[in-house]
């Protein structure tokens, strides 16, 4: 029987699966693991069916998602032996490009790239896409509404694999919630109203701006009333270099993306 294959049992394919099990999608979902472990915690929580085998697995692909440490992708591929007639195969793995999969897999089977958030766990996430030029387009739309199950979807040009992946991590939420948190905290606020009040700022701020985007600026200037208390954080914030701080980070981002493919 033809099934959703994972090989990997980590993080991202357990907030995958918990993501599609949420969203109805009860389709027969297997999970390839070196790690006994991993394979009974993923089949007692959502109703997969584990393969100690990476061949058996992979025999059984309509779609194989490989999910395991960009490291770990090529020695896999040369190890997993053929993949079945008319399947395709998407990989998660950040810095190895379409390129470097095919050589590696050493078939003539579609490949795909897809970036997902681990806030697809509930629904909430979002994945971005990239495909091989020759990639069916019935089998494409299978892996948009696949992860579409799960969040927004978006494709992009493999050459913003690196920089979409640098920004689009959730840590930088939880990062900046801290952060705010513990200025919050020093300036006497109690833990759970220090908490609260951070977490407004961040959460209704995205909110206002979920169905309008482009009114970013517009939104800034509006809550930037000069002389205002606003105005005085923002320009406190400019003045110290936020902006410079978080385009480094983004750089060092893109730099170890990179030290990973190479």
């Amino acid at each position: 029987m033809s099934s959703l294959v994972f090989l990997g049992g980590g993080r991202i394919t357990a907030a995958l699966v918990s993501g599609l099990r949420g969203a109805g999608y009860s389709g027969r979902v297997v999970v390839h693991d070196r790690n006994p472990a991993k394979l009974r915690r993923l089949a007692r929580r959502f109703s997969v069916h584990i393969e100690p085998s990476l061949r058996r697995a992979v025999a059984r692909a309509r779609m194989l998602i490989v999910a395991v440490r960009p490291a770990d992708v090529l020695p896999l591929l040369a190890a997993m032996g053929p993949v079945s007639n008319g399947a395709v195969c998407v990989s998660l793995a950040a810095g190895v490009p379409l390129s470097e999969l095919r050589r590696a897999c050493g078939q003539r089977v579609p490949w795909a790239r897809a970036m997902p958030s681990p806030a697809c766990r509930n629904g909430h996430g979002l994945t971005a896409l990239a495909f091989e030029r020759s990639f069916p387009r019935a089998a494409r739309q299978h892996v948009r509404t696949l992860f579409g199950r799960v969040g927004a979807v978006v494709e992009i040009p493999e050459r913003e694999f690196d920089a979409f992946t640098v920004v689009y991590s959730t840590s930088q939420g939880y990062h900046a919630l801290a952060a705010r948190v513990r200025a919050a905290r020093k300036l006497g606020l109690s833990p759970r109203i220090a908490f609260a009040a951070a977490a407004h700022g961040l959460a209704e701020g995205v909110r206002a701006l979920e169905k309008n985007p482009a009114a970013l600026e517009d939104l800034l200037a509006e809550a930037a009333t000069p002389g205002g208390i606003a105005a005085e954080v923002l320009r406190s914030m400019h003045a110290g270099g936020y902006e410079q701080l978080v385009e480094r980070a983004y750089r060092a981002g893109v730099a170890r993306a990179r030290r990973i493919r190479g």
